[in-house]
This record gives structure tokens, sequence and C-alpha cells, in this order.
């Protein structure tokens, strides 16, 4: 439950701390006071939108503070649950926005994103008024009140889908379903073979194949050459360097000290006389080779696009091909794995629809019997035409769920974030709750008696007052026979201090509660018909409380 509310510098409240009793607290005042600036304060913590012109004219900034009781109030009345576990049972929930647009947000001292404190704020306070619906909005709220009031046993079907997404990640660790594993299979078997048929067994093939397209490439220029360089050695029109070689070892005395040299002169005429003969097959038969020069560039496009996909080098591509064929080796000793993990898979599938179908027909069920429920109690807070519908999507366990109102007659159901009167989506939030056993601790409803009177008043009243036994309630109304039902009645008003327009909140006693209600049911405070009928209203409900 909201134990305290702080408000500073919002609006026309400056600085206002209400202190909030378990039961049905009831917030008056009139217009313009600040009632609806308390409701908008409670909207700013539960992550609705910081608007800068809501920041007091003059000020840095405005903040917000909830100090909540964790533990169920004992209903009208009554008192709040003990501490759970003394300090530790409170929870505080703050938020400021500055005069620049800035927010920032904390829950229990600590900085949280904003994203958090809307979280943690949907699960204490549900806020019902004009644009401030923050809870039964979304499919996922809508699902679980439906689930709750079915009684609806979620535990086999969560369990099941655990199973599912188990066996599912086992699947995809042995290499996903089956027709991704052969798919991956073929995968590899492509690459190892193609990268065995590129036979690579020289490293730097690249480099050698480079050097002999350049070589094919000059064919004339060696031939040429080489045809010059044998003529040099051996063909010479007065001498070759063959020749002169050996006429220098013949000129040399047969004496034991020159033999070395005399030796060494005679291998050279043989070394020469050997490149002269290789030179002279290069000069005859060396010429361009169009098909090698073309057979060359295909073998080396084929090279660098393996190193392109496998590696920056051959021997990556090497290890690569070593890679897959370890992968390939491992996928295929999974396979039986695999295939006894898919059966079972299918099995557990085929259990998870008959479970989401069950639960899909209990949904249907509940929501018929909860549609029912709703649209009774719309019609008896003056909704008499309302129709009120649950659907139920088709799809697995009916997870698809939807409120649909159609407020007025001859208008066709709609989602309830689109009905526009702030006052009927409150009577409608209101019969919601009632036919819920489960709620947030704190439940607040602006606008709830707007465009109602007389005897439909009194029976939202009423019906107000038992939600409270569940929940605590805070409603601002302008209804007095609303104001009459409460346990607790606050008092929001404006006077003017220093030039400046300021609110101010008290909490009423018996006397002043008839006071208050005098003034709604005619205007004027000091009637002396209007007090006897204000204390027959709060006499009609029991003794007048005397405030917090």
């Amino acid at each position: 439950m909201l134990v305290t509310l702080h408000v500073v510098n919002l609006g026309v409240i400056e600085d206002v701390t209400l202190e909030l009793p378990p039961g049905m607290t009831v917030l008056t005042g009139e217009t313009g006071a600040g009632k609806t600036l308390l409701v908008g304060a409670l909207s700013l913590l539960l992550g609705g939108r910081a608007d800068p012109t809501m920041v007091r004219a003059g000020t840095a900034e405005a903040l917000v503070e909830g100090v909540f009781q964790r533990g169920e109030p004992t209903g009208a009345g009554g008192r709040a649950d003990e501490p759970v576990d003394g300090a530790g049972g409170e929870e505080i929930l703050s938020r400021t926005v500055s005069s620049t647009g800035t927010s920032k947000a904390w829950i229990n001292g600590r900085r949280v994103p904003l994203t958090a404190l809307a979280r943690r704020g949907a699960d204490l306070v549900e806020l019902h008024g004009q644009h401030q619906h923050q809870a039964l909005r979304h499919t996922g709220a809508q699902r679980a009140a439906l689930d709750a009031f079915g009684g609806i046993d979620l535990g086999p079907l969560e369990s099941q889908r655990r199973l599912v997404r188990q066996l599912e990640a086992e699947r995809e660790e042995l290499g996903g379903d089956a027709a991704r594993r052969q798919r991956e299979l073929a995968f590899l078997d492509f690459q190892i073979d193609e990268i065995e048929r590129a036979n690579l067994d020289d490293p730097s093939e690249v480099e050698r194949l480079d050097e002999e397209a350049a070589a094919l490439g000059e064919a004339e220029t060696i031939r040429r050459q080489a045809a010059i360089a044998q003529s040099l050695l051996v063909d010479g029109p007065d001498a070759n360097v063959t020749d002169l070689l050996g006429e220098t070892a013949r000129s040399l005395p047969d004496v034991p000290v020159l033999a070395p040299l005399r030796s060494r002169l005679d291998g050279l005429v043989a070394e020469a006389s050997d490149v002269a003969t290789e030179l002279r097959h290069v000069a005859e038969t060396w010429e361009a080779d169009p098909a090698r020069i073309e057979e060359i560039h295909r073998r080396r496009r084929l090279l660098v696009d393996l190193t392109r996909k496998y590696g920056g080098t051959l021997e990556e591509v090497v290890r690569a091909g070593d890679v897959a064929r370890r992968q390939r080796e491992e996928l295929a000793a999974r396979e039986q794995q695999a295939g006894s993990v898919e059966v079972a898979l299918s099995a557990a599938r085929t259990t998870l629809h008959l479970f989401e179908s069950a639960v899909a027909a209990d949904r249907r069920a509940a929501a018929t019997a909860l549609s029912r429920v709703i649209e009774e109690s719309l019609h008896d807070l003056a909704m008499p035409s309302a129709r009120f519908a649950i659907t139920v999507g088709e799809e697995g366990a009916g997870e698809d769920i939807a409120f649909l109102l159609g407020a007025n007659a001859g208008e066709p159901l709609a989602p309830l974030t689109r009905v526009a009167s702030g006052g009927e989506l409150s009577r409608t939030m209101l019969a919601v709750r009632l036919a819920l056993s489960d709620a947030p601790g704190v439940l607040v409803f602006d606008e709830v008696d707007a465009g109602i009177g007389g005897a439909t008043a009194s029976t939202v009243a009423t019906k107000l007052h038992a939600l409270a036994a569940r929940a605590q309630v805070i409603v601002v109304t302008h209804l007095a026979q609303v104001a009459a039902h409460g346990d607790f009645h606050v008092l929001v008003a404006k006077s003017e201090r220093c030039g400046r327009t300021v609110s101010s909140v008290e909490p009423l006693d018996a006397d002043r509660r008839v006071i208050e209600v005098s003034r709604m049911l005619s205007g004027h405070p000091d009637s002396a018909t209007a007090r006897l009928h204000a204390r027959e209203l709060l006499e009609g409900r029991g003794e007048p409380s005397t405030g917090g």
C-alpha cells in the first residue's frame, strides 16, 4: 500500500505530504485545487511522460516520492500488516522532472532507468483516469488477469515449453535439425573436395607461377639474348671464350706447379661448352606458349580464390581443409545422437500442442464467464447498453488476449485503449477489478464518477468500497455519494500565498467532513439542510471516520 506521497513544485503544488491509510481514501476539492495533479504525480512514479510545463514556475525541478509498505492492507478501516523486516518492509520510489525536460528516477535511493521505475511502479499501483490507464491495457496484463479469474494452471504448459526449449538447445548443439545437418555436411564435403582437388603441395607455388609467367611473356627477348651469349661462348668469328680458354690452358708449361691451374682451365672449357649447349637450346626452342600462359593464369586464379576463401596463404588453405575434415568427422559422429534428440523433440512438441489446446480451451471458457460478470457490473455502473467481450487468439495456447468494450448502444467492440471517455474507461476498470481476485496493492480511480449521479453514484460508491476490502483504493471524486463511502477523506484546497497560488491537503475529521460533503451536495457548505443531508449520507454507510 501507499503510505506517503510527497510532491514538491508540481504545478500549483509547492510542497505537499499526504499520509495514506489502508481502505478507501477519497480526494475532494474545488476544480483546479490540485486533485488531478496528485494523480499526475503518481503517474510520474509509473513512468508517465515528464512534461517540463508541469514544473512549478520559477523552480528548477519537481519531485515526486512515494513510500510503499510491502504487505496487504486488511481492508476498509483496517490496519496495514506489520512490516516484513522493519525498515526493510518499505520501498521508496522517486522521480524528478526538471524545467528543461530532463527526468531522473530512483528506487530506494538508487538511481535506475525510467523503464525500471515504470516496471516496479506498475507492480505497486494501478491508475485509472483520463489518459492514465497504466495497467490492464497490454495483452500480457489482460492474459494474466484472465488466467487468474479462470484459475488456469499454466504449470504443465510452462514445464513442457521448457522441455521443448531444452531439446531444441540440445539439437542446436548437435548441429541443428536434420536438414540443417545435411546442409552442413554437404558444405563441408564441398570444402574438403575443393581443397583436395587443388593438390596444394608447394607453398611457394604462386611465386613460382608468377616467375614462369613473366618469363613466358618475354620469350623473344630471352631467345635473342641466349643466341648472343651462345655465340660469344663458341661461335665468335675471330675468337670465342671457349677457344680462348683452351688456348690459355695449352699455353701453360706442363710443370707440376701449374698443373692445378691448367686443370681448372680445362674445367672452365667444359663448363663453357655445357652452357653454350643449353643457350643454343634456349635460342633454338624457346618460344611464347599461349596455352601454357593461360594454364598458369587459370592455376593462379584458383590459388588466389582459395586463399581468399580459406586464408591468406596456401598453408592456411591446407589447414582449413584439415579443420573441415575434423568437423565432418565430429558431425557424422553426432548424427546418431541427434536423431534420438529429434525423436524426443517431436514427441515433446506433440505433447506441448495438447497442453496449448487445453489451456486455450480453458481461456475461452474463462473469457465467456468473465465477460458476463464484467458486463453485468457495467450495467450497474450507468452503462446499461455496454457490451464487454474478451477474445482469445487462435494460435498456440491462445496467448493473444484482448479486452473489448462497446460502451454505448450501436458502438462496435473496440480495445480498451481506444475508449475515448475517461469516465467510461474508469468505470470499466472498476468492473474488471471487481471481477478479479488479484490486483496491485494500490488502485487509483480518477473520473470514475464522471457523468453519473443519483442511484448510479451510490452503486459506484458501494462497489469502490467493496474493492477496498482487497486493496488500498484512492478515489478522486466530485460526487457526495462517493465521498461519503470513503473510509478516509482528504480535502485538496488552493489558496494564495505571497501572490502565488498553492495547494494544500488536509485529512478531514468528522465535523469537517460534514462541511465538505455539504459543499459537494449544494455548493453551500453552511446550509443547514445540506449539512443534514450530508450527515445522512455519511451515517448511511456507517459511522463517519475521523480521518487519517
